[in-house]
């Protein structure tokens, strides 16, 4: 990922929509399977800046793991200790060292040579019967400008994340699409972004708050929905598996 892009995400990812709504999502399905009360040893694998392991720390102990050292360098900078440097293709961690473990908008970059690849790093480092949460951008068409500067090697549906699980030994659990309500007028950008050649504000714009509040809102109510059951279509895929 560039620089820049680090930058722009430390900076909204505590206020942008987008990322408090999708963690409402990623918070229900973890406590479809995660004891209550429990505090649970948890592994965030690509944890970039840091705001999503802050907020996963509800769950227990959380352990941030990223190749990047700018990325790493903004995480510190919230005050989070156990970082580590290393891929996700490559854990700097022995087997079985983790309770759950967690890994967003991460496999689908051009620096994951191969996604089974990681998965099972992940199964690897995880203990008998632990619980993995995977996230990741949905359907390749899609594809945008924010794509190039992210990185992009690869969008995945929940049936490529459901495949990449089975192989890598983990038995699924479930998995959802999110997003589904902003689906439409997301295919309207790329389709104006890539045959009408217009430009729109940077995805990470944060919008007026009033703007802001509601998409966050309609993201959180789709959290309601995954505590149960599946969306069909989404800008997200979400996959769950156990070790």
């Amino acid at each position: 990922m560039d620089a820049e892009q680090y930058r722009i995400m430390y900076e909204v990812e505590q206020t942008h929509w987008w990322y408090r709504g999708i963690r409402r999502n990623a918070e229900a399905l973890l406590r479809r399977y995660l004891a209550p009360g429990r505090s649970y040893d948890l592994l965030d694998a690509g944890c970039g800046t840091g705001g999503t392991t802050v907020f996963l720390q509800r769950f227990g102990v959380v352990t941030g793991v990223d190749f990047s050292p700018e990325a790493l360098g903004f995480a510190q900078s919230r005050g989070l200790k156990r970082l580590v440097r290393g891929s996700v293709s490559q854990l700097p961690f022995p087997d079985q060292r983790f309770d759950a473990l967690t890994c967003f908008d991460v496999l689908y970059h051009r620096g994951v040579a191969d996604v089974v690849e990681g998965l099972t790093e992940f199964r690897r480092v995880l203990r008998p019967g632990g619980i993995v949460l995977i996230r990741e951008p949905a359907f390749d068409w899609l594809r945008g400008s924010h794509d190039v500067g992210i990185h992009t090697e690869r969008r995945l549906t929940v049936g490529d994340l459901h495949t990449g699980m089975r192989r890598a030994g983990f038995e699924v659990l479930a998995g959802t699409y999110a997003n589904m309500v902003l689906f439409p007028l997301a295919v309207a950008k790329r389709t104006a972004e890539r045959w009408l050649h217009l430009e729109f504000p940077a995805d990470l714009t944060v919008p007026a708050a009033p703007v802001n509040a509601t998409l966050e809102a309609v993201l959180t109510l789709e959290s309601f929905v995954a505590r149960r059951a599946s969306l069909p279509v989404g800008l997200s895929a979400f996959a769950l598996g156990r070790a």
